[in-house]
């Protein structure tokens, strides 16, 4: 199965989409962020946006093993 670079954007934004309103989340010397700026860092491919993707990437894969670990 292909995922597409559409597609996984679509993930992470959705999945930032979750996060409580007022909360930031710090993204080391970056900086601190809202989910609704993260949200734009992702939709215009900056700098912050691949490291939240490839952090979002890491994260479900370690939660993949994590649950293949169980079976």
């Amino acid at each position: 199965m292909n995922i597409t670079t559409e597609e996984i954007k679509q993930l992470v934004i959705e999945r930032l989409r979750r996060i409580p309103a007022g909360k930031k989340i710090s993204i080391g010397e970056d900086g601190d962020f809202t989910s609704d700026e993260l949200i734009k860092f992702v939709e215009t491919n900056d700098k912050v946006g691949d490291k939240i993707i490839k952090m979002q990437l890491e994260y479900l894969r370690s939660l993949k093993d994590l649950l293949n670990q169980d079976n």
